[in-house]
C-alpha cells in the first residue's frame, strides 16, 4: 500500500516513512496540512516479533521509541487496530 500511496502523493513534499514497518501501512490522513502515513500498531508490533522480538519487547520498544515521538507535522497516525 505504502508505494500506491507515495505515488498518489507525489506532489507533496516527501512523506514521513518509519523505516523497516512498510507493510504496516493502512492508509493516508488528508485532513492535515500535510498528508500522513497511518501505521497500524498491530502490524508493527507483528513485524518486530518475525524480526525476532518478543511480543513485551516489541511494545515497550515501539511505546517509548516510536508511538510517543513527535517529529512536527508529517509525524504518522498509529493506528490501534487490534481490538480482539
Amino acid at each position: 500500500m505504502l508505494k500506491e500511496i507515495v505515488e498518489q502523493y507525489s506532489d507533496y513534499e516527501e512523506l514521513l516513512i518509519a523505516n523497516g514497518f512498510d507493510e504496516a501501512v493502512i492508509g493516508i490522513a488528508t485532513d492535515f496540512t500535510e498528508p500522513r502515513l497511518i501505521y497500524s500498531v498491530k502490524k508493527c508490533i507483528e513485524i518486530m516479533v518475525e524480526n525476532g522480538n518478543s511480543y513485551s519487547d516489541a511494545l515497550d520498544y515501539l511505546g517509548f521509541n516510536t508511538f510517543n515521538a513527535y517529529v512536527g507535522e508529517k509525524t504518522p497516525i498509529w493506528c490501534h487496530d487490534d481490538f480482539n
